[in-house]
């Protein structure tokens, strides 16, 4: 049984997504609405949706496809569908889903909100909303975090003006624009002084930030790093051209700046990266790389891979994979070419048939999880500290990471700490590796600690 004053979101996509998805549950929350986190008690449930990739579409489609039958069985009042998929296909999807009580562009979500409330009072409303312009580089309102309390996301800046030929990021998000550093600072004291132990900074391109005003991300990096409190700071989606390498002192030196670094490098020869439309060539990547390594000792560098893309030949995998293997890439997310409406890519020929893509994208993967397994295997022995992300389980086990795993994208390490706190530090020795390359630990005792 529904409950038409409940209203649940639904999020679909990537963390800079997410951060849209706790504004607008806190616009929701202004507006005197009740949230759930139990799609299925809600009266309402708005759909934040992905549109970055093709299966990102289709998991949009189907979520929505889920919600709508919902609609038609009685069991749900009233869908809304916000995000990247209405900002990219805006007024068509209204004519494709007529059920759906109303679509959203991106924005500050308080029309959204305002709307959802006149929906749950029984009144009409303007069944679209669009937005505005495109959102101005200002700090982002209150967000109703959907994350624990041991992370939160950090949004440096907005859009990006790469114009690599797979990505249709800114024809949805627009060009780059960079928060002023008070508004970064300001949204992350508000964090911190909410018990927040890690920020985690994320961006389209998170190494472009300051540039239009002749700043530099180091110096937003040291700032964040250097306020009160106890938390530390870790940087995502950092692009390999034009790096900033003042970067490098922090990631090695600053103690609450984790030695840890995404960065995206997609292909692994100047062929296809210059189809691709990326700036750097091969040589550059693998340079930056090993710089990286040179000067930051132990750091963990995480990538994304692109796999398939138009002209795409055997030998350019081979070379991928010879990366991965040498630059000992263990965490790594891999992806196949899916055509983009509006992109470069959309129009090349020599498309790669999809049972060779996906023959491809295993091999990757192969080497991938080889290379993990490796990593990983070195761990065990190890006392280390590792950071409380889920409370215990019924049997006692808690999710925590180490430095060198990111949230939601990177294994994790399983303890058997039954007392432990969300956001807690704990001092534990790793004893294996389990088949999905999680770390399995246990607390240390004071003499293993000393």
């Amino acid at each position: 049984m529904t409950n038409n004053g409940l209203v649940s979101l639904v999020h679909l996509g990537c963390a800079r997504n997410l951060i849209d998805s706790e504004l607008i549950l806190a616009r929701l929350a202004e507006q005197g609405l009740t949230v759930t986190g139990d799609a299925d008690q809600a009266g309402c449930v708005v759909l934040n949706t992905c549109s970055f990739i093709g299966p990102a579409r289709t998991e949009s489609y189907e979520a929505l496809e889920g919600l709508l039958e919902r609609k038609r069985q009685g069991t749900l009042q009233s869908v809304v569908v916000a995000g990247c998929l209405v900002q990219r296909y805006k007024q068509t999807l209204r004519e494709d889903f007529p059920e759906v009580d109303l679509f959203a562009e991106i924005s500050d979500y308080r029309g959204l909100a305002e709307s959802v409330k006149r929906l749950s009072d029984g009144k009409k409303i303007q069944d679209y909303l669009s937005s505005p312009g495109l959102r101005p580089a200002e700090r982002d309102g209150a967000r109703m975090l959907a994350t624990p309390g041991s992370y939160a996301y950090l949004r440096i800046s907005h859009g990006c003006d790469h114009t690599c030929s797979f990505c249709a990021i800114p024809g949805i998000r627009g060009p780059h624009r960079s928060k002023r550093p008070s508004a970064v600072v300001e949204e992350a004291t508000e964090l911190i002084a909410a018990g927040v132990r890690e920020l985690v900074i994320v961006a389209e391109d998170s190494t472009a930030w300051g540039r239009d005003f002749g700043a530099e991300l180091p110096d937003l990096v040291r700032e964040l790093a250097d306020l009160d409190g106890n938390h530390r700071v870790r940087v995502m989606y950092a692009y390999p051209g034009r790096f900033p390498w003042g970067l490098t002192e922090l990631l090695r030196d600053h103690p609450r700046v984790v030695p840890y670094l995404d960065i995206p490098i997609q292909h692994a020869t100047s062929r296809m990266l210059k189809a691709m439309r990326r700036t750097a060539s091969v040589d550059q990547v693998t340079s930056t790389l090993e710089r990286l390594r040179k000067e930051v000792p132990g750091i963990t560098l995480r990538t994304t891979m692109l796999v398939g893309f138009p002209g795409e030949q055997e030998e350019d995998v081979d070379a991928l994979v010879e990366l991965i293997e040498n630059a000992k890439l263990a965490r790594l997310g891999a992806f196949p070419f899916s055509p983009e409406e509006g992109t470069h890519g959309n129009d090349l020929p020599d498309r790669v048939d999809k049972d060779v893509i996906e023959k491809r994208l295993k091999r990757v993967l192969e080497a991938r999880d080889r290379t993990l397994k490796a990593v990983q295997e070195s761990h065990v022995g190890k006392t280390v500290t590792v950071t409380v992300d889920e409370p215990p389980d019924p049997e006692g086990w808690v999710v925590t990471r180490g430095d060198w795993d990111a949230p939601e994208v990177d294994p994790f390490v399983q303890v058997f700490s039954p007392d432990a706190k969300v956001g807690e530090d704990l001092q534990v020795i790793i004893r294996e590796v389990d088949s999905e390359f999680n770390l399995i630990a246990e607390a240390a005792t004071a003499e293993e600690i000393a």
